[in-house]
């Protein structure tokens, strides 16, 4: 567990923030919803169909407000927050209605969303205004940047030596060579100077790149700006790496004193600040995983994602939604585990990989339980790029997605071109979740092209059951 990201004077700043809210609310309701995730679990594809199928009124026919005809209507509101970046809806959305559809560029930095929500309330007929207006704000960023918060309890030399310890471990042993050569030839105790700090911090990004690369689709990789830095490239805030601990106190000029410093402010300046700003204000909160690419990769990959979900999970203040949590205290009450890319398996596989879900986050979900706050684990995909098929082979009914996989996909020597649609058995998800941080073969699943649908609504498997827990309950 992290240490408290805040000071009494934040909790403070913090609580006062909510109090304004709060009252806010009383006129103008609102939820601010969190949605984050590891890189490419599908985070703005998820907002975009969200969105696009509340306004557009696209089938959700689990969402009540929808089923039960009372969504009036949807639309895009003046952003909230003027000092965060708009989420940049309209291209995204084209992108995927291009006439060659194009996935959208993946979240790279803190974004928000307001979307204005019409509808008409379930208790009209007892007295209640029939019309009511609900502000759902979108605040989408990096799981990655949820990863630096365990770095706040943590010195400069504790978190070299994790970094270190952990680089001699298969697989990051053979990724970790260069960076560890380029570590190994500058002294920590020579005199500071900008070039080598450059070099160094260079050469530990790659190896944290080189780590997230397909082929090991490792998780546990701050510091979170490294991978997703934001405005920040460039800086001198992301400019350090781990460096052995000199035998004695380093001079204060020495190149280990001011990577130290920098390491420092980092946490100051960078990690402290998104969490007093953004992710301590948050009402609700969806975490995408990609498990699906840590499959593939096998049991390392998926141990090292149950590890990075731990670490992401315990950052959430969760708690049950009472006067003190609205007024001073604000809490997570609702928080959503989401398995995405559901698409890329039939359907009959999907209770398994909630199941692989479930495990992945059972501590964490346990704990906000505990606290008050409801959970849940979800199989979904928010566009959904295949269809369903089956065929007799041997005898045996062979269940079958068909799509166009991306170009550049590969299966059994087979590279596709991202133009012809295949059929494809991806195989069975294991009945016990604990069987894939075995030393198994990695299973294999095909990233697929979006489809070529027309609106209203993108197509989707279960984003309604997402959004009746996300929102349902306050559009009652």
């Amino acid at each position: 567990m992290p240490a408290s990201p805040t000071s009494l004077f934040d909790e403070i700043g913090i609580a006062t923030g909510n109090l304004a809210a709060a009252a806010g609310n009383i006129f103008s309701p609102t939820i601010r919803l969190g949605v984050t995730g590891l890189s490419r679990a599908g985070k703005t594809i998820f907002i975009t169909s969200l969105v696009n199928n509340l306004i557009e009124g696209g089938r959700l026919p689990l969402f009540s407000a929808m089923a039960e005809g009372r969504l009036v209507a949807a639309r895009l509101a003046e952003q909230p927050d003027s000092s965060i970046p708009r989420f940049a809806y309209e291209k995204h959305l084209a992108a995927l209605r291009a006439p060659s559809p194009e996935w959208p560029e993946s979240t790279r930095r803190i974004s928000q969303l307001r979307l204005e929500i019409r509808y008409q309330s379930a208790l009209f007929h007892l007295g209640a205004s029939p019309l009511r207006t609900l502000n759902l704000d979108i605040i989408d960023y990096p799981g990655e940047w949820l990863l630096d918060l365990p770095l706040l309890s943590k010195t400069y030399a504790e978190w070299s030596a994790e970094e270190f310890a952990a680089s001699e471990l298969a697989p990051r042993d053979a990724l970790a060579r260069p960076w560890r050569e380029v570590t190994a030839r500058l002294d920590p105790d020579a005199e500071a100077n900008e070039p080598d700090a450059e070099i160094l911090a260079r050469a530990f990004t790659e190896y944290l790149l080189a780590c997230r690369a397909d082929e090991h689709a490792l998780s546990t990789l701050p510091p979170g700006r490294f991978l997703m830095p934001g405005d920040l490239e460039g800086s001198p805030a992301l400019t350090f790496a781990p460096l052995p601990a000199p035998q004695t106190r380093p001079r204060p000029s020495s190149l280990y004193a001011m990577l130290e410093r920098r390491f420092e402010a980092y946490k100051n300046l960078v990690v402290r600040p998104f969490f007093r700003a953004h992710f301590a204000k948050l009402d609700r909160q969806i975490v995408l995983v990609d498990a699906l690419a840590a499959l593939n990769a096998g049991p390392r990959a998926v141990s090292d994602l149950d590890a990075a979900l731990a670490d992401i999970l315990s950052a959430f203040r969760p708690g049950g939604l009472n006067i003190f949590t609205n007024f001073f205290a604000r809490r997570i009450d609702r928080i959503l585990f989401a398995a995405t890319k559901a698409d890329h398996l039939h359907h009959t596989q999907h209770d398994r990989l909630e199941r692989i879900l479930g495990r992945l986050v059972e501590a964490a979900a346990r704990r906000a339980k505990f606290a008050g706050a409801n959970t849940r684990a979800l199989a979904l995909a928010a566009i959904r790029a295949t269809r369903e098929a089956r065929v007799e082979e041997e005898g045996e009914d062979l269940p079958l997605i068909v799509g166009v996989p991306q170009k550049g996909e590969k299966l059994d020597g087979v590279a596709y071109d991202g133009k012809r649609e295949i059929a494809f058995h991806p195989g069975d998800l294991p009945e016990a979740p604990d069987a894939l941080f075995d030393d198994a073969a990695p299973l294999k699943f095909l990233r697929f092209r979006p489809p070529r649908r027309e609106p209203p609504g993108l197509p989707h498997i279960r984003l309604d059951r997402a959004m009746e827990f996300l929102i349902g309950d306050r559009m009652r």
